[in-house]
């Protein structure tokens, strides 16, 4: 069975206001959003059309916003918030969201990575 269709935003900046000990969370951090996002119509039956597509420019500013809203101490409820803000305000049956921090020293970073389908 082939691979479904998929868009991907790889790496987004976001500045946001995340961390356990609440020093962490007073100067914002800027955290690298990939979201691989699989619409219910395919590549095929799109005509060139951006209304028959999700509009990846317009998902990046909703997930910067997101991202800006509201102080959170783990990267992982940031994670859960976009996922579940995409399926519900777009034309998605499946998000893969990984979310990079960068705090630990002598590592590249930290990842959370989660998916979710629509129900």
């Amino acid at each position: 069975m082939p691979s479904p269709d998929t868009v991907e935003i790889r790496r987004l900046r976001v500045s946001t206001h995340i961390g356990v000990p609440d020093e962490e969370r007073a100067e914002p951090q800027t955290l690298l959003v990939t979201v691989r996002m699989t619409p219910f119509q395919g590549f095929e039956g799109l005509n060139d059309e951006i209304s028959r597509t999700v509009d990846y420019y317009a998902v990046s500013l909703e997930i910067e916003k997101l991202a800006a809203a509201h102080p959170r101490r783990l990267i992982e409820t940031l994670a859960l918030d976009i996922a579940n803000h995409l399926l519900a305000n777009h034309p998605l049956e499946h998000v893969a969201i990984s979310i990079e921090k960068h705090i630990l020293p002598n590592t590249e970073c930290v990842a959370v990575h989660l998916e979710r389908q629509r129900r």
